[in-house]
């Protein structure tokens, strides 16, 4: 796993990237920064990576994913549901690829509002 450190206004957070093609991708390419866009409890800014979606892309995420959006060129972070989420679940807009997950709090984004400048670095 590769640690990283994701800081947002003044939330500060430890979370791991997995080994799939868009994480090592992602890795490559960090560190990133950029401004949050909220769109219920996910975040989601654009980043310089350009990926397709990978075979284990999913529908339906959990709280504390990190993910990357094909669509938007997008890293995600989901801490609660969307707009479109159902009963019980967090939907994306569409398909994302599971780059990583949470070791803080995802609850601790709640604060954060669109515009709030976004990075994630290496640990």
């Amino acid at each position: 796993m590769k640690k990283i450190i994701i800081k947002a206004g003044e939330i500060e957070a430890k979370a791991e990237l997995n080994e799939s093609a868009t994480a090592m991708a992602i890795w490559q390419a960090l560190p990133i920064e950029g401004s949050a866009n909220t769109w219920g409890e996910e975040i989601y800014f654009r980043i310089p990576v350009s990926q397709d979606l990978e075979s284990g892309a999913r529908e339906l995420v959990e709280v504390g994913d990190l993910a990357y959006w094909p669509k938007g060129e997008a890293f995600c972070i989901f801490f609660g549901a969307t707009p479109i989420s159902g009963p019980g679940e967090i939907r994306p807009a569409s398909a994302v690829n599971i780059v990583g997950q949470l070791s803080d709090d995802p609850k601790a984004f709640l604060s954060i509002t669109a515009g709030t400048s976004v990075s994630i670095q290496r640990a």
